[in-house]
């Protein structure tokens, strides 16, 4: 099994997950020691050895990066497996009473979780006027289980009533510095951003409810044309970009307590 290290060293809101199969506890801590002592805003994969003289893949617990309030939604075309549609969201959008963009992964515990959840919400304000959408950018070179058909049979699953989209360049994950999934971002009827921030407080190693409170109170106020609430950041698995395509802020956004 991989070892799972935690660090909080050097900096008090720094806190990072390891997990590199055949590196020992000391190795991974001196690694990341090391990058810490030095400054270093992120573990970059490079820097850790492994036992058997290779690097190794690194898995971060990543938080959503800051997305200024009022900025204008990306716009972007991306195909629905489900239904060999393109989606162009400034088409998709208009009329909406407010857009909700969500970043998901098929195997995240931390979107796992939230899934059912997520279906719930989805239909509440879509008869509210919302109109939803949610992209996958994972790297099916990395993580297969991620894929298009894997994505349709989630879609199935859980029936979900808004367009599962896939990122296969990894374009729209960056234009919206997407840092993690889950991650949400509401946009009012003009699309202009008035949310990025978590679901709920629920998390897989906790026992609070999932009840999307946070994404909920957003959206209440979108809809009514308000200022949103400011929330803390969306947690979970780090975005699996292709190998060699991982954006300059990859890494950067770790955790904070």
């Amino acid at each position: 099994l991989p070892h799972i290290l935690l660090v909080q060293q050097f900096h008090p809101k720094l806190t990072m997950m390891l997990a590199a199969r055949n590196v020992s506890r000391a190795q991974a801590f001196q690694a990341a020691q090391r990058l810490m002592v030095s400054n270093k805003p992120f573990l970059d994969v490079r820097h850790l050895p492994s036992g058997r003289g290779h690097t190794q893949q690194v898995r971060v617990l990543s938080e959503s990066a800051d997305m200024a309030i009022g900025t204008q939604a990306p716009d972007f075309e991306l195909v629905e497996p489900k239904t060999g549609q393109k989606i162009k969201l400034s088409s998709f959008s208009k009329g909406a009473s407010a857009t909700l963009v969500m970043f998901l992964a098929n195997h995240c515990k931390y979107v796992v979780l939230l899934k059912e959840g997520i279906t719930a919400l989805a239909k509440e304000y879509q008869a509210k006027g919302v109109k939803v959408v949610a992209v996958s950018s994972s790297s099916i070179q990395t993580h297969p289980q991620d894929g298009p058909d894997k994505m349709v049979e989630d879609a199935t699953k859980y029936g979900y009533t808004f367009p599962y989209l896939y990122d296969e360049s990894q374009d729209v994950a960056k234009a919206y510095k997407a840092a993690c999934t889950p991650e949400f971002y509401v946009f009012d009827k003009d699309l202009k951003l008035v949310y990025h921030g978590q679901f709920d407080d629920a998390r897989p190693s906790s026992d609070k409810p999932v009840t999307g409170a946070d994404l909920r109170a957003a959206l209440d106020a979108a809809v009514k044309g308000a200022a949103a609430p400011r929330s803390r950041p969306s947690i979970g698995c780090n975005i699996k970009w292709h190998p060699g395509n991982e954006p300059a802020y990859f890494g950067a956004q770790v955790v904070k307590k």
